[in-house]
């Protein structure tokens, strides 16, 4: 299918955002403009012409507000301003324009569940219990022996409540204890947050990745939660309990149906949850149900798995049933949160056939999907030294918890370049050892990277209906076999991955015609690692 056409079939889909591939640019680590070892906004407006390139459809930004940087930007100090190391709001609304030219559609992060301690709203609140914001974040009383209100843990080490003598009360924190839970049951808090969203609109983002969104509410009778059973390996006390009552509400859908009412005002606006924990799954489906909520969301079925596996791919897909009332899903394999795909799921030595065969399976998912950044260039998981974590989980849980830095690390822009063209001083973080050899130079020039097979699979999935937004089905997930078909009118698809080592052979009634391989795939061999997309002919 030529360019038009493909372009067309984006276009004439509706909503815009069903089927859309999502970019994921980490600013710190993307491009430094100022040579300050930071990336920043101007070194992403500079390099968006490499985003379109891709054939993405949207870019999601991390956050890039005021911040102190305990959690890198998660502990916001001013929704509305940007964080001098990334630039100001000029600087912003420069990428919003020129992403905007070349068809590129940019969401944003918002943090709706805690804050900064040192935002404004936390100085006033912590100040004096008579206070306006007294009640905007979550307060309690210590219990007669001075111990903490309930048995809440955080989720990057100890209780999740420390003590504050000017209130003499604890205040909640789910994460840091620099991260104060903002108290979401309050109409007023809700109101904040909803102009906060509204100023970004107002500047023309096209919409928002939710963090965290089931952290946005607890259980006001702070109940203790009860212990998790099983002898599963615990590297944090947050891990020996059920997360019942710290977190997922029943009235979290209710404050996301405020929000959805005003992205809708804006019209064409995209919304996409991040849900996590053990019942993530029951409540994304809760947070975009019936089309009054968020447009989309996504968890970890994919980014901690330690394998991918035939069955984890069915499972996933089979609980995104095309029904009336169940949302639409959205599926990362890799993000900042999470290692690299590629060094958790292949051997060394399988690294590129693998990469290879892991993105065309995205491509080929029903729902939306997420590259994050160096993906496509198949970066592997950086080893960052003890003495040059940044990650305040990884620095708390050494060596049993390696944290986030190892995927955080520099783009390699220019393989022989200084810090590989990321920036001319000392970068925030080490690049990975091989990532240079991997930069976006050297596979720019070569048809057989996985950067120029990337291209071309995301031009492949824009082009064909059945893979954009087509119904999907799983035929066969053997041990290793995968095999799916996606269906849109009168063009269907069969989808084909061998995830193994050994060759496999699979044979369906019919007539075909292969419209993508990847690692040697043809009718109707699978060599090892490999992956087939082929068109039923009639």
């Amino acid at each position: 299918m030529n360019e038009v056409a493909s372009r067309l079939v984006a276009e004439t889909v509706s909503p815009w955002w069903r089927g859309a591939t999502i970019y994921q640019v980490y600013p710190r680590s993307f491009a430094d403009s100022n040579g300050d070892g930071v990336g920043d906004l101007a070194g992403i407006t500079a390099h968006l012409d490499y985003i379109a390139g891709l054939g993405v459809d949207m870019v999601w930004l991390s956050p890039f507000f005021k911040s102190p940087m305990r959690d890198f930007g998660y502990d916001v100090s001013d929704y509305c301003d940007v964080d001098p190391i990334f630039g100001n709001l000029a600087d912003f609304d420069a990428l919003i324009a020129r992403a905007h030219a070349l068809g590129l559609k940019v969401i944003i992060d918002q943090v709706y569940a805690h804050t900064s301690d040192e935002h404004d709203w936390f100085r006033e609140s912590r100040a004096s219990r008579d206070s306006v914001k007294a009640d905007w974040y979550v307060w309690a009383d210590a219990k007669p022996d001075g111990s903490p209100p309930s048995n809440w843990q955080s989720v990057f080490g100890g209780p999740a409540w420390t003590w504050d003598a000017r209130r003499q009360q604890y205040y909640l924190h789910n994460f840091l204890s620099t991260q104060p839970n903002l108290n979401v049951h309050n109409p007023a808090v809700q109101d904040a947050l909803l102009a906060t969203a509204k100023f970004w609109l107002d500047r023309g983002v096209d919409g928002f990745r939710v963090d965290a969104i089931n952290f946005a509410m607890h259980d006001p009778q702070l109940r203790d939660n009860p212990p998790a059973p099983g002898n599963h390996l615990r590297t944090r006390p947050f891990d020996f309990q059920q997360h019942i009552y710290n977190q997922s509400h029943a009235d979290i859908p209710l404050f996301l149906e405020r929000l959805r009412t005003l992205t809708d005002s804006y019209g064409g606006r995209f919304t996409v949850a991040e849900v996590g924990g053990d019942d993530n799954e029951r409540e994304m489906k809760l947070f975009t149900a019936h089309d009054r909520r968020l447009n989309s969301a996504y968890g970890f079925n994919f980014l901690y798995a330690d394998a991918l596996t035939p069955k984890l791919v069915r499972e996933a897909v089979e609980a995104w049933p095309d029904a009336p009332g169940i949302g639409w899903p959205s599926w990362a394999f890799t993000n900042h949160d999470a290692p690299r795909a590629v060094s958790r799921w292949a051997a060394p030595a399988d690294h590129d056939a693998f990469a290879q065969m892991a993105m065309l399976l995205l491509v080929a998912l029903r729902g939306n999907i997420f590259v994050y950044q160096g993906e496509e260039l198949g970066l592997t998981q950086a080893e960052i030294a003890f003495e040059h974590l940044r990650d305040p989980e990884a620095i708390a849980n050494w060596p049993l918890t390696l944290g986030r830095d190892g995927a955080r690390t520099p783009m390699p822009w220019v393989s022989q370049a200084v810090n590989a063209g990321f920036s001319t001083a000392t970068p925030w973080l080490p690049l990975g050892a091989d990532h240079a050899a991997r930069a976006v130079d050297v596979q720019a020039s070569d048809a057989t990277s996985l950067l120029e097979v990337t291209r071309r699979l995301l031009a492949l999935r824009r082009g064909y209906p059945a893979l954009h937004h087509g119904s999907i089905k799983v035929i066969e997930a053997t041990d290793k076999l995968l095999v799916f078909e996606r269906v849109e009118g009168d063009q269907r698809l069969l989808c084909l991955f061998n995830m193994g080592s050994p060759p496999l052979g699979y044979s369906p009634k019919g007539a075909w015609q292969v419209i993508a391989a990847v690692g040697g795939a043809d009718c109707w061999t699978l060599p090892g690692l490999s992956g087939l997309i082929v068109e039923a002919r009639a």
